[in-house]
């Protein structure tokens, strides 16, 4: 028995959802190692980006819940409810906070070059732009997940 089959027996679904989470994680790096042609470590752990990883997690979570409980389940009614919540956040609420931190960045900058106050409370750090999604990062993360949440072989 192999590692996986062996995981995927101890816990389906959590298995299943760590694997979608993982897989678009690792597009999201070689994406920008063929886009911008160098390594950028902070793909591996970050958020942002195509494609959306939590879609691809929730997605992947809701399908493995229903092929193991059942859609008529319990488990399968709070693992889709979530899923919407968690793929409406990421296109929504953390998607506007990422474009309100690209304009306070350039507002900062733009202060500094003029020859304005300087801003010590930033200690020169600029704030994180990419922490939400477009809808087709997140339609891109969700096919993922559902494909691989169907992909996953049943132990």
């Amino acid at each position: 028995m192999t590692l996986l089959h062996t995981a995927l027996s101890w816990n389906f679904v959590l298995v299943t959802a760590l694997c979608a989470s993982l897989l678009a994680q690792l597009i999201k790096v070689l994406l920008n190692l063929f886009t911008f042609h160098r390594f950028i470590a902070e793909r591996i752990w970050g958020a942002g980006g195509m494609p959306s990883s939590h879609s691809a997690t929730v997605c992947a979570m809701v399908v493995a819940t229903g092929r193991y409980c059942g859609v008529s389940s319990s488990q399968f009614a709070i693992a889709a409810v979530l899923s919407i919540i968690v793929m409406y956040d990421a296109m929504g609420v953390r998607y506007e906070t990422g474009e309100q931190a690209k304009l306070l960045n350039r507002m900062f900058s733009e202060w500094v070059d003029q020859g304005a106050a300087s801003f010590p409370f930033l200690g020169g750090k600029k704030l994180k732009e990419m922490v939400g999604h477009t809808p087709i990062e997140v339609l891109t993360g969700a096919v993922l997940g559902i494909a691989l949440g169907f992909a996953m072989p049943m132990v």
